[in-house]
């Protein structure tokens, strides 16, 4: 895989950077802090959407040659958007809100380079079993989920022992939509085989 520019991930997500890795590419991360606050009229893909784009105009002045990548994952029951939990209750909260029934993870994604910017974003349904309170107590005590957007990994214990079904891309869940990442970074002419 070539790359025709050097490629920037805005992000610290153990998971993002090994999905990247895996797809072959070469890249730096740049990381700043950035609010993560969202104009309350904003429907649930314009949050996404709008937060990744919001992450990468912190970055505008340091973009000379390279592609950077930016991504926000929500998580959404019905209009409700779940973010990372505070604390145990919180996440507690969340799980059990999450059980026996079905969610939305949308992640927004944006492609920013010196001539443009490209926003998307993916969709993928999400289908937990009824969760037992033991259940959701000790994925918590042991994984600590209070970095992700809903209180769980798929990739983690309470992927493997409650979800029992997705509607669209399994990576999108873990942090960022790999196919359609790839799809538009070809699209932009920014990598080719």
């Amino acid at each position: 895989m070539n790359l025709q520019r050097p490629l920037l991930l805005a992000s610290n997500s153990p998971r993002r950077k090994e999905l990247l890795s895996s797809l072959g590419l070469k890249y730096e991360v740049l990381v700043k802090e950035v609010n993560e606050d969202f104009p309350e009229h904003l429907k649930r893909e314009e949050i996404a959407e709008y937060l990744a784009a919001h992450k990468a105009d912190a970055y505008t002045a340091d973009i000379t040659d390279e592609a950077l990548i930016t991504a926000d994952t929500i998580v959404c029951l019905g209009d409700r958007v779940l973010n990372k939990p505070a604390d145990f209750e919180e996440a507690k909260e969340m799980l059990l809100s999450l059980s026996g029934t079905h969610h939305e993870v949308i992640t927004g994604v944006c492609i920013l380079t010196k001539e443009q910017k490209t926003v998307f974003h993916d969709t993928t349904k999400v289908y937990f079993k009824q969760l037992t309170e033991a259940e959701v107590t000790h994925y918590i005590t042991h994984y600590k989920p209070y970095d992700k957007a809903g209180a769980y990994g798929i990739q983690e214990w309470i992927g493997m022992v409650g979800i029992e079904r997705i509607e669209g891309s399994y990576f999108n869940v873990v942090g960022l939509p790999v196919q359609k990442l790839y799809a538009t970074l070809e699209e932009l002419g920014i990598v080719t085989l």
